[in-house]
């Protein structure tokens, strides 16, 4: 009975504890009302939502609003003041930084990665490769260990942070085909090749689900893990990017991206938490 008592008791501290610290992760927030607008790259969305719904939940009088849109939507939005924080799934560019002032503030490390059809039998695709497709040098899929068929591209339009790095990294800036089509955003991305055995296009590693296939690119397998050992070799920074010194509602939800809550988000999205600069 005296044992049970004790874990009893142990049990009632742990919860008491945990709770404390899960309000004490949001103490920030209860001086704070009004509203915060975030738009751009579509690679953050399922961290920026998550930790949307529980400020929201914790104090009500915060509206929290998320958009898409992609990288330079996120730039020219925030640069322009019609949100507080715009997302980039690259680092804005040096025209850029001179024509809005922005801080940036990198929070993930993320990974890049060709996707197929789950039914396409190949395995592996060497860089070399995947640039012969994209520029349409390679056209059937019987060309690289496949069954035969034409292949058919998808990309982002030239918005897309996630387009960038990949046409960067793993294309070296070559010739994306005329005949690609064109998505909006990682989620569409999966929708668009999940529907189409002879797809290939590409999405953010954290967004890699069943629904999709990565092969090895170069034999190395597309996992966050790997991307931030240096193996994998197409990887990037998440930022969120504010107009000039952040507003305190704006910088209350940086500072808690960067907290303990804020990482597990980010991890349990399937990235990599960056430390607070």
């Amino acid at each position: 009975m005296k044992g049970r008592i004790r874990i009893a008791a142990c049990t009632a501290a742990l919860l008491a504890t945990s709770a404390t610290v899960r309000a004490g992760e949001l103490d920030a927030f209860k001086d704070k009302a009004g509203t915060l607008r975030i738009a751009g790259g579509t690679a953050h969305i399922p961290v920026m939502k998550e930790a949307a719904e529980r400020i929201i939940k914790a104090y009500p009088a915060i509206r929290i609003s998320i958009a898409g849109g992609g990288s330079g939507v996120g730039v020219k939005m925030v640069g322009e003041g019609l949100v507080e924080i715009g997302n980039t799934g690259r680092a804005v560019t040096e025209a850029e930084q001179k024509q809005y002032n922005l801080v940036s503030f990198a929070f993930a490390i993320d990974g890049v990665a060709a996707v197929i059809h789950p039914g396409n039998p190949v395995a592996n695709l060497d860089s070399d490769t995947v640039r012969d497709i994209f520029a349409g040098k390679i056209t059937d899929w019987k060309e690289v260990g496949g069954k035969a068929g034409s292949i058919d591209l998808y990309t982002r339009d030239e918005a897309s942070g996630t387009r960038a790095v990949f046409w960067t990294q793993c294309l070296a800036k070559g010739a994306i085909a005329d005949k690609a089509n064109v998505v909006p955003s990682n989620g569409a991305m999966k929708v668009a090749v999940s529907r189409d055995p002879r797809a290939i296009g590409y999405v953010s590693i954290g967004h890699l689900d069943e629904s999709v296939k990565a092969p090895t690119l170069d034999g190395v397998a597309p996992s966050q893990a790997n991307a931030a050992a240096g193996k994998y070799p197409v990887v990037r920074q998440l930022y969120m990017n504010t107009k000039g010194k952040p507003a305190p509602l704006a910088q209350a939800f940086i500072d808690y991206l960067f907290g303990p809550a804020g990482r597990q988000i980010v991890a349990a999205a399937g990235y990599i938490p960056v430390s607070a600069p």
